[in-house]
């Protein structure tokens, strides 16, 4: 009988060596860090980025907001009147304190200031959208009205969102974007025209 035909323990069968090589690569935990970070990475990425969205998005619209509330108080005090009022001074003003979380020069930015006859005429005023579901400023002015007139200064700002992920879930007008939102209305007190 001729012992090299034989299988001893350097020659053993393939299926023997494959199991075996499986086998140690099961048993071994070196590579399990590493396996498991890169399948929560993704996720937790993920979540990070959405938070962060979500965070800076609220924080420009509430900085919006007070920008508003600031210019219709100077409107409201005849700090800014009629007579003096230029558009562009207007929207310089709001944009540059916008500036500090949107791109300069405000692209996205729109203003509608106008004079009312009363509280309930204002309140019946909507945001119209066109039908491509972007924001309709067709009827936008900057028309302020004198002391004591009531009137209403709405900003729009078209914000975007800048997560792939999230634009689908997060952007409500075309272009994957959100709008912001805010309004003031008011009785300009009794100053001097």
């Amino acid at each position: 009988m001729d012992m090299s035909s034989m299988p001893g323990p350097d020659q053993d069968s393939a299926p023997v060596k494959r199991r075996r090589i499986l086998d140690r690569f099961v048993r071994d935990a070196k590579g399990s860090v590493a396996i498991e970070f890169t399948a929560l990475a993704l996720p937790f990425s993920m979540l990070v980025f959405a938070i962060f969205e979500s965070c800076i998005s609220f924080a420009a619209q509430q900085l919006m907001s007070n920008v508003t509330d600031d210019v219709a108080r100077q409107f409201r005090t005849g700090q800014i009147k009629q007579a003096t009022l230029n558009p562009q001074d207007l929207r310089d003003m709001i944009c540059n304190r916008l500036e500090i979380v949107v791109s300069t020069g405000c692209p996205g930015l729109f203003i509608d200031l106008k004079r009312y006859d009363t509280f309930a005429d204002a309140a019946k005023v909507r945001t119209k959208f066109t039908a491509d579901n972007d924001l309709d400023t067709s009827d936008f002015k900057i028309e302020p009205g004198l002391s004591m007139s009531k009137n209403q200064l709405r900003v729009f700002y078209k914000w975007p969102v800048m997560t792939d992920l999230l634009r689908k879930s997060m952007s409500n007008i075309k272009d994957g974007k959100t709008l912001h939102f805010a309004s003031v209305t008011w009785q300009n007190e009794p100053f001097d025209d």
